[in-house]
């Protein structure tokens, strides 16, 4: 057997049930969970990222959650190394790493050890695409990253202007893509015998359904409030949040609580399809389909026999 590190994943779409399939998980393996979702790493925005909070942890140590203010900037290369810190700990301590998130290109990252060039930054470059943010809005420089990287342009939803001119900011600076530099980026072997878990659902509806009663559960909870703060403060986080950036009409009273609601409804859906379709890509993927199980001890059940037929064969249990 290779010298390779055991990680399970369970990624997913929003609202699927990551969190609650990865702490049972842990609970059957002695595991502990590492978060891989590019808004939960931020203090102060738990309601929209859907924080697992205490009582949904049921005691399990879970890593990489809300650990870094909302001003700072957080690049996929700093996630890896830091979740891979993460991981060389949990295993010292003779427990399962469990990755579990929404966000595929952090997954991806850190489980195909996939190294990022993190050179000087070239200011000028950085302050042009600013500028024309400011002045032209998002959708044109959305535009120009579709005509030079595609792939990029697929997975990023309009509002995630941080990552779009990043993505932007990487092609005009080294003359490649980031898709592309990922590619190359492939040197050395992954470190991490991996097991991939998805969740999704046969019916779509079904799924939909579900990201419509958690946005009306996270209404309940104080969402506006949460929103209300953090845009406040002037951050660009904040505002690139689904979930706070839907709010920005009622408080400006230009639409109603209502209508802002249904708003981030669609925008959640619309983004739960874009994560369906960077997965979609990924073969590796054992697909549970949530709409398929009676009850989630059922759903448990499924992911305890590909948890141990795995291990097993692997020669870790």
């Amino acid at each position: 057997m290779e010298n390779k590190i055991p990680v399970i994943v369970v990624a997913g779409p929003t609202a699927s049930g990551k969190t609650a399939l990865a702490v049972e998980i842990a609970k059957l393996f002695d595991g502990e969970v590492v978060s891989a979702d590019s808004m939960q790493i931020y203090k102060g925005m738990d309601i929209a990222s859907a924080m697992p909070t205490e009582e949904e942890k049921q005691g399990i140590p879970h890593h990489m959650l809300s650990f870094l203010e909302r001003d700072e900037r957080y690049s996929v290369a700093s996630y890896c190394d830091a979740a891979k810190k993460c991981i060389a700990d949990i295993t010292s301590r003779g427990n399962l790493p469990i990755v579990a998130g929404g966000t595929g290109l952090y997954i991806n990252s850190l489980v195909d050890n996939i190294e990022y060039t993190e050179g000087e930054t070239d200011l000028a470059i950085r302050k042009a695409l600013e500028q024309r943010l400011e002045t032209e809005g998002i959708q044109p420089l959305l535009e120009q990253l579709r005509l030079v990287d595609p792939i990029s342009a697929a997975r990023l939803h309009e509002n995630d202007t941080k990552r779009i001119l990043r993505a932007l900011e990487f092609y005009l600076q080294y003359g490649i893509t980031i898709t592309e530099q990922a590619e190359n980026s492939k040197k050395n072997p992954s470190p991490y015998d991996v097991l991939m878990i998805g969740l999704t659902a046969h019916d779509r509806a079904y799924l939909y359904e579900r990201i419509n009663r958690r946005v009306d559960i996270m209404a309940e909870n104080g969402l506006v409030e949460e929103a209300r703060f953090c845009l406040e403060s002037n951050n660009g986080t904040a505002a690139q949040a689904i979930g706070h950036k839907e709010l920005m009409p009622y408080f400006s009273g230009e639409a109603t609580l209502t209508e802002a609601l249904d708003r981030l409804k669609q925008q959640t859906r619309r983004y739960a399809k874009r994560q369906l379709t960077w997965f979609n890509r990924d073969e590796r993927i054992n697909w549970l389909y949530i709409d398929e199980y009676e009850n989630s001890f059922a759903l448990i059940d499924a992911a305890k026999e590909i948890c141990n037929k795995f291990l097993k064969e692997k020669g870790y249990r």
